[in-house]
């Protein structure tokens, strides 16, 4: 479900040793949530906080989307129809953003994994697991609400009303293996994004602090 059939890689290629031993003593945190849920503004918190590299998986799509390449105009295509980029060319995304920060003592991956392909994808190119995961809980009339405002502000297309359900319809069928796949890890931190900004960023804190 949400899939969109493409020529656009659907394997990732995985890293070089070296490349890997790169990404070996890096904190690598990833950041879930729904739609509107608040990952971005808390991991940009974050980010400034600790000193981390904040890589946000929506940012790198609407970035490459806007791109007049063929690759750039498949991505827009799906995005607009609220369905999922193909695996391999997320993957390849992320890692090739990281590897670009090699001085980083760590990475907010924002809005990833999107399902449980990805999240074992990972594990494959990358050769390790996340250190921990923040899951971010929010009720999905909170999620519409954030959502449309945003869209409002930031003239996002992918946020208009139709675009939006479609999204969140593809996220609650995606997100469950995911979860489950990191609590039985016990990697999985669950955080309610409903309070104040305030409040979720001093959990957010907590649970980063306790891997040192």
């Amino acid at each position: 479900m949400g899939l969109y059939k493409s020529k656009l890689p659907q394997m990732a290629k995985p890293l070089r040793p070296q490349e890997k031993d790169i990404l070996k003593s890096s904190l690598i945190i990833f950041v879930v949530g729904g739609p509107g849920c608040g990952k971005e503004t808390q991991c940009k918190n974050m980010a400034t906080k600790y000193g981390f590299c904040h890589v946000g998986l929506g940012q790198l799509l609407r970035q490459e989307a806007q791109k007049s390449t063929h690759r750039g105009r498949q991505i827009r295509d799906m995005m607009l129809q609220g369905l999922l980029v193909p695996s391999g060319l997320i993957l390849d995304m992320i890692s090739k953003n990281m590897l670009s920060h090699p001085e980083s003592r760590g990475f907010l991956i924002d809005g990833f994994p999107r399902e449980l392909k990805q999240a074992k994808e990972f594990e494959r190119i990358v050769g390790r697991a996340p250190d921990i995961v923040i899951a971010f809980d929010c009720s999905m009339q909170t999620m519409v609400q954030r959502v449309l405002h945003r869209g409002q502000v930031e003239h996002r297309a992918e946020d208009c009303e139709v675009v939006m359900f479609r999204h969140l319809t593809t996220y609650y069928t995606l997100c469950e293996p995911v979860l489950t796949f990191y609590q039985q890890k016990k990697l999985l931190r669950n955080i309610s994004a409903e309070e104040a900004p305030e409040n979720i960023f001093a959990k957010c804190c907590s649970v980063i602090e306790s891997l040192w």
